[in-house]
C-alpha cells in the first residue's frame, strides 16, 4: 500500500500548468489553467503537469469508492440488482425516468422508503430520486439496511456509513483516517479534501486487479455509461468509446478523474477555476498524449467537446512530463 510520504517526493518542482485557451475566430478569449497527474497503484508518480500536491475536494469523483460497501456488504447481490445497480450508485445523472427509476429499484429492492433519501429535490424537480445523487444516497441507504444500522443520519460523517467509507478510503491511500479532511458536498454527503495525486492514486486502484470490488464497479460502469452521467454527457460518451480500458468520473469545479484498466494507473484533473469545458478538453488532451483513446474516437469526441459553438474552440496548451 503506498503511504503518503510515497506520494509526495519533489512533487512541488513539477512543469508548468496546462493552459486552456478558448479562441473566437483564432483570437484568444478566455484562458483556464489546469493541473493534472498520472500515477499507478504504487503512489508513484509517472507524469505531471503543474502541481502533482494541489488541494481541493474530490466532489462527486469520490462516488465510485462511496459505493465500495454496497458491493462489500452483499447488498448488490441479495437484491439482484446487478451492474446497472452499482452504475447508478457511481452515478451523476440527468434525472431522467430511465435513472430515477434505477435509483428507486435499488431502494424498492432494500425494502427503504423514498422518503428517506436526504438528497435535495430541486424546485424544478418531481422527487428527490431525480436528483444527479440519488444512486448515490439510494445505495447508502441499502448498504445501512444490509448491514443493520440506522437508516436516519446516513449522511453524518459519525455515522456507522460514513466511517466504513472513510476507513475504506484512507486504506487505498495508505494514511490513517483520522488525516482525512471532510466537507459537506452539495448533496449534503460528506467530500474529501486531497491531494491531486492523491485522486489519482484512488482511480489507479480502481483501474487495477488487486480489489475485486473496486474492479466489479469499474466493470458496471463501463456497462451501464448511460446510467453514470447521460447523453451526450462527458463521462458516458467517453466510456463508449474507450473500448472498455477507461473508466471516467468527473466532479464539480474542474474535477476528472479516469481510470485505465487492467493497467493499475490512475489520471486527475483540476481546473483552478473550476471550469467544465475546460477539464474536459484538458482531458482529452491528455487521452491523446497516453494514447489511451483510438484516433477515431478521441475526434468524435474533440468534435462534441472543444467546440463549444460555431466559431469557437478550445485549445490545450502543455504537456504530461
Amino acid at each position: 500500500m503506498a503511504s503518503s510520504m510515497g506520494l509526495s517526493g519533489s512533487s512541488r518542482q513539477g512543469t508548468s500548468p496546462l493552459e486552456v485557451v478558448l479562441l473566437r475566430n483564432g483570437i484568444a478569449e478566455s484562458l483556464h489553467r489546469a493541473h493534472a497527474v498520472v500515477t499507478d497503484q504504487r503512489g508513484r508518480l509517472l507524469m505531471r503537469a503543474g502541481d502533482p500536491q494541489h488541494l481541493s475536494f474530490i466532489r462527486s469523483s469520490l462516488k465510485p469508492f462511496q459505493a465500495q460497501l454496497f458491493v462489500s456488504s452483499g447488498a448488490v447481490d441479495a437484491q439482484g440488482g446487478g451492474d446497472r445497480a452499482m452504475a447508478i450508485a457511481c452515478a451523476s445523472h440527468d434525472g431522467t425516468l430511465e435513472q430515477a427509476r434505477e435509483a428507486f429499484q435499488v431502494l424498492w429492492r432494500a425494502d427503504v422508503d423514498v422518503s428517506f433519501l436526504r438528497c435535495p429535490c430541486g424546485l424544478d424537480k418531481e422527487s428527490a430520486l431525480q436528483h444527479n445523487c440519488s444512486g448515490k444516497h439510494a445505495a447508502f441507504l441499502a448498504s445501512c439496511r444490509r448491514m443493520g444500522w440506522p437508516l436516519e443520519g446516513y449522511l453524518n460523517r459519525e455515522h456507522p456509513l460514513q466511517q466504513e467509507v472513510f476507513n475504506r478510503v484512507a486504506e487505498l491511500l495508505g494514511i490513517p483516517s483520522a488525516e482525512l479532511v471532510i466537507a459537506c458536498d452539495d448533496c449534503g454527503a460528506p467530500t474529501l479534501h486531497l491531494p491531486l495525486c492523491q485522486m489519482a492514486l484512488l482511480y489507479a486502484h480502481l483501474g487495477g486487479a488487486q480489489s475485486a470490488i473496486l474492479e466489479r464497479l469499474a466493470r458496471a460502469m463501463q456497462a451501464h455509461p448511460e446510467l453514470v452521467a447521460g447523453e451526450g454527457r462527458f463521462d458516458t460518451e467517453l466510456m463508449r468509446r474507450s473500448l472498455g480500458l477507461l473508466v471516467s468520473k468527473g466532479g464539480a469545479e474542474g474535477i476528472q478523474c479516469l481510470a485505465r484498466m487492467g493497467e493499475g494507473l490512475g489520471l486527475a484533473i483540476k481546473v483552478e477555476d473550476g471550469s467544465s469545458r475546460a477539464k474536459w478538453a484538458v482531458a482529452l488532451h491528455l487521452l491523446r498524449q497516453l494514447d489511451w483513446l483510438t484516433p477515431s474516437a478521441l475526434e468524435e469526441l474533440e468534435q462534441q467537446f472543444l467546440i463549444p459553438m460555431a466559431g469557437q474552440r478550445l485549445e490545450v496548451r502543455g504537456q504530461l512530463r
